[in-house]
């Protein structure tokens, strides 16, 4: 969870009563996913068991954690919208492990192919 502010431009005030409040969910799942990746890059030769979290709603978000280096993935914000969520994300990985010819899910963990070609920065620096 990251703060956050939202403002009433009318009334010029913040819509939280308490002027700032917790972002969570989809919202910060680039973040998570790049910070994952960075804790594995330091952590993987050491056998670390790394929890990806934020913004996990699909089976295809919990598969990026996991190929980001993730041991297992944590589920939050979507359980207050879908209850029942867990058994579809499980399906999902599941079916995707069969598609891929993979026998369990560790072989996912830490996976990601990264980009050889430098991108060209944002900022045109």
């Amino acid at each position: 969870t990251l703060m956050g502010m939202a403002i009433d431009i009318e009334s010029r005030t913040p819509y939280i009563g308490n002027n700032q409040g917790g972002l969570s969910g989809p919202a910060i799942k680039p973040i998570a996913l790049l910070k994952v990746h960075q804790v594995y890059q330091v952590t993987r030769t050491h056998g670390i068991p790394i929890i990806g979290q934020g913004g996990v709603t699909t089976p295809e978000d919990a598969i990026e954690f996991l190929l980001a280096g993730a041991t297992a993935v944590g589920v939050g914000t979507a359980l207050f919208y879908d209850p029942l969520i867990l058994p579809r994300i499980n399906s999902g990985i599941t079916d995707y492990l069969s598609r891929h010819s993979l026998d369990h899910v560790s072989q996912l963990t830490g996976a990601l192919q990264l980009n050889t070609a430098r991108p060209t920065p944002l900022c045109g620096c």
